[in-house]
């Protein structure tokens, strides 16, 4: 499965209050940005009809939980062949490894013996004039082949030999193990814990390799990031908290805490109007705002408030 982490589910990110107003003591630095749920999107490593989809839209699904299924016959029926390939190599690897049985060594040098006596009896007819040349030559030529066979057999396989059958071997094992993953593909799981926002398929969908198939978001944590002019930035620290407010609980705050700080100045983000403001270098801060009812939602303004010393 092919996993896309993107985080949010807004399109772009809301900044509304640049210029850092401070409070009359300069102890409170307030600014505004965008409720924002990190998100992955679930992809197939491998094409197939989709069997069975286990989650609805709304579903919360824990990390490691079956999501969806994939039609694995083809793959299934692949890797049986290729592990039958494999007990082949092995075989053979193992033939080339300890060399010819004691028996074939046995035969192999009677077959010599014989080529042997049969070239010094032709060898004397010849010298009598009793066989041609050509008997003899064809005798000469038994003679060596079997000399050669006997010489292998008692020596074994030579040293290529046995690289290119373990090679065949380890070939053979590599796609086994290629095949086994696409099987494995062929369940989908859930990369985090979250709840299931997007079902992009249905079941008896043929879907291709890379295709997204679902959409998972972290709800219980929630992320915000606000701009800060280099006036108001060394007041930040990582760990910092800050009250968050969203329009829809007035009357109710909820605990930001710093996770990042941007390195690097960049100007106010194009959906700010007036040319003073687009003109201004700020810093991207974010922070990590727990929301474990569930209580916030992705996509909706948050006016961020930061305590600081004077």
């Amino acid at each position: 499965m092919n996993i896309i982490p993107r985080s949010t589910f807004t399109i772009a990110l809301s900044v509304f209050l640049m210029s850092g107003c401070s409070n009359n003591n300069g102890t409170i630095i307030r600014e505004s940005g965008t409720l924002e749920a990190t998100e992955v999107t679930v992809s197939t490593h491998v094409g197939g009809t989709v069997v069975k989809l286990f989650v609805e839209e709304g579903a919360k699904v824990n990390a490691g939980d079956t999501l969806a299924t994939l039609d694995a016959t083809d793959w299934v029926l692949q890797l049986r062949q290729a592990e039958a390939g494999l007990v082949m190599a092995e075989a053979q690897y193992k033939l080339a490894l300890e060399g010819m049985r004691k028996e074939d060594v046995i035969q192999a040098e009677a077959n010599f013996q014989n080529a042997a006596a049969d070239l010094r009896r032709m060898e004397e007819l010849f010298a009598s004039n009793s066989v041609s040349q050509k008997q003899l030559d064809d005798a000469r030529t038994r003679f060596t082949v079997a000399q050669q066979a006997y010489e292998k057999a008692k020596k074994g396989s030579r040293e290529e030999e046995i690289v290119l059958a373990k090679a065949r071997r380890d070939q053979a094992a590599a796609q086994v193990a290629l095949l086994k993953k696409r099987v494995q593909d062929c369940t989908i799981t859930a990369p985090i814990a979250g709840t299931i926002t997007k079902r992009y398929v249905e079941r008896g969908e043929l879907v291709g390799i890379g295709m997204a198939l679902l959409k998972i978001a972290n709800l219980q944590e929630m992320n915000v990031t606000v701009y800060l002019p280099e006036t108001e930035i060394p007041k930040i620290q990582l760990g910092n908290r800050a009250a968050i407010q969203i329009d829809a609980y007035p009357d109710r705050s909820f605990e930001g805490e710093v996770i990042y700080i941007s390195p690097t100045a960049e100007f106010t983000p194009k959906n700010i109007q007036t040319r003073d403001e687009r003109t201004k270098l700020v810093f991207g801060v974010k922070l990590r705002v727990l929301n474990p009812d569930g209580t916030l939602k992705a996509g909706i303004p948050a006016d961020v408030s930061f305590s600081v010393s004077k």
